[in-house]
């Protein structure tokens, strides 16, 4: 071969991993997009029951084309305390079994008969998907387009990878040094290495798969590739649980700690077999037996298989190896007092942007609590001129301020993300809402400076007025359940019973008005707590409107 030959092949294999890379990122992101409420859901009803958490862990990584992505969502889930570490374990187990999926389909679409290639085939779905994506007109159709573009430059991509395969399987000089490396030990820091580097255990296994093929290597030498790319692919989720809390970095460490413990216990397998057979029946010879004539299914069905035996054996042992983990990583250092962090939303979940945009709304719907939560105790300080709750009311009132900061910045965030129509109208609305939600809890501050003023003019409300200040605020609470109801559940019907509080709520705003003047008449006010009184029935009722405004979005 010559050498513009030589860097032909090693360019045309930089080529098609760079493809087939872009392709599992395009057919991630619109499996992601199109299956959006699904995950959600999905991921919300992982429960105490193990073998359901295989499940989930196994489906997700089968829809997204991700283990790393479902990986960084469990972590995330884990670090929002969402989830128990026990929980995290089995869908990681189980994403260790979806992630094999991806090779099978590269296996059986290499396979067939000579008359008209399957890849070929598979590859033409790259033009279809292209063309509809360029001219389709509804989002949704898009990215159907999106998925079947990408499904067909995996094999676009194993395409170019075989030929520069079979370019360099023509080389003595190659195919010696390859097979020159026998060291298993070796063959698994090598796998492990390159897929740390792509972050891709699916691109690791495909280009195994295609040096299988082109006869570089042999089925033994792919097999320990593979097992070592498990290990490699713990990369994405030790990053991810870097910079969380005790038990994120716990749940990364169970990824590592499950991946090692399957390498380890088929390397003995592996071992065992050489010893009792004299080197006759390996792994290879196994999986040769049972696909024969099929390299590329061998090592896909070894893949499967390893990391399936591995989830049998380990699952009884999950609640050991949590306990092993939180030995290893120690409990937080206990939260300084006073210190304001977010409760849903985390950097991991931008690489799954559906599930992102879910904590967003978790994050409003925890905000709307805490807005209420000063809004009672505001009512409570202006109607009793009493102030033991001043200190945690100024608590909450900065953590409103600092939800409205954050949440926009990470809705901002999300905006540059892959998000479908909806979604992306979604995170419009729920820039309105936080500012809302932040301005009920300035409102909430002037009724308790109200308060203040009474206290130092030595004023104060009849109880005829705290009477209605008292009925205004029991309507909006009732108001804000319902608004909660509409906004959590989508629910149209709870937005117009919301509309009608809301203008009950207007209506007693204008009825206290009304009895605020004859009072004054009567002489059972006087014109400063008056005064103080028609700003508090404003402000109420902006509270009432501010809430309101959250349910709308729903329509």
């Amino acid at each position: 071969m010559s050498n513009v030959a030589m860097i032909t092949a090693v360019l045309t294999l930089l080529a098609g991993i760079g493809v087939f890379l872009t392709a599992c990122s395009m057919l991630s992101s619109n499996l992601e997009t199109l299956g959006s409420s699904k995950l959600r859901d999905l991921f919300a009803s992982a429960s105490k029951s193990k073998l359901l958490g295989v499940g989930i862990g196994a489906l997700g990584t089968a829809a997204i084309q991700s283990s790393g992505a479902v990986t960084v969502i469990v972590i995330g889930f884990v670090n929002a305390g969402i989830m128990s570490l026990t929980q995290a374990a089995t869908v990681i187990y189980g994403a260790n079994i979806g992630t094999t999926i991806t090779g099978q389909i590269v296996a059986w679409g290499i396979s067939g008969g000579d008359s008209l290639s399957t890849t070929v085939i598979f590859s033409g779905l790259t033009g279809i998907g292209a063309f509809i994506v360029s001219f389709a007109k509804k989002d949704k159709t898009k990215v159907i387009g999106g998925i079947l573009c990408g499904f067909g430059m995996l094999f676009v991509g194993l395409s170019m990878m075989s030929g520069a395969m079979e370019s360099f399987a023509e080389l003595d000089s190659v195919r010696n040094f390859l097979a020159s490396i026998n060291n298993v030990f070796v063959l698994m820091i090598i796998g492990a290495v390159f897929t740390a580097i792509i972050q891709s255990s699916s691109v690791m296994t495909s280009v195994c798969i295609t040096m299988v093929v082109a006869g570089l290597i042999s089925l033994n030498q792919g097999i320990y590739l593979t097992m070592g790319s498990n290990i490699g692919s713990c990369v994405v989720s030790i990053i991810a649980g870097m910079t969380g809390t005790s038990n994120a970095k716990r749940a990364s460490y169970i990824h590592l700690l499950f991946n090692c413990a399957g390498v380890v216990i088929f390397m003995l397998i592996g071992y065992a077999l050489t010893a009792f057979t004299g080197g006759a029946v390996t792994f290879g010879t196994i999986f040769e037996a049972l696909f024969p004539g099929m390299p590329q299914v061998q090592l896909a069905m070894f893949h499967t298989v390893f990391n399936v035996v591995a989830v049998i054996l380990m699952l009884p042992l999950t609640d050991a190896l949590v306990a092993l983990v939180c030995r290893m990583v120690p409990d937080d250092e206990p939260v300084e007092e006073g210190a304001i962090t977010t409760f849903y939303i985390d950097e991991g979940y931008l690489v799954t942007p559906p599930i992102a945009v879910q904590q967003v709304k978790n994050e409003i719907v925890s905000m709307a609590g805490f807005a209420l939560r000063n809004f009672e105790s505001a009512i409570q300080m202006i109607t009793t001129l009493e102030f033991p709750d001043r200190k945690e009311f100024e608590e909450t009132e900065r953590e409103l301020n600092f939800l409205n900061r954050e949440l926009a910045r990470y809705i901002a965030k999300l905006f540059g993300e892959q998000l479908s129509a909806t979604d992306r109208e979604y995170l419009s609305h729920a820039l309105k809402s936080i500012s809302d939600l932040e301005r009920v809890g300035d409102y909430s501050k002037h009724l308790v400076e109200y308060g203040d003023n009474l206290v130092e003019s030595n004023e104060h409300f009849s109880p005829e007025a705290i009477a209605e200040i008292h009925k205004i605020a029991d309507m909006v609470e009732n108001l804000f359940g319902q608004v909660m109801r509409a906004y959590e559940r989508e629910d149209d019907a709870e937005v117009t019973q919301a509309g009608v509080t809301n203008l009950a709520i207007s209506e007693q705003a204008a009825d206290m008005s009304v009895n605020h003047a004859r009072r004054i008449s009567e002489g059972i006010c006087s014109p400063d707590a008056g005064a103080l009184y028609l700003a508090l029935i404003s402000d109420v009722e902006r509270i009432g409107s501010h809430f309101y405004n959250l349910a709308k979005t729903v329509l």
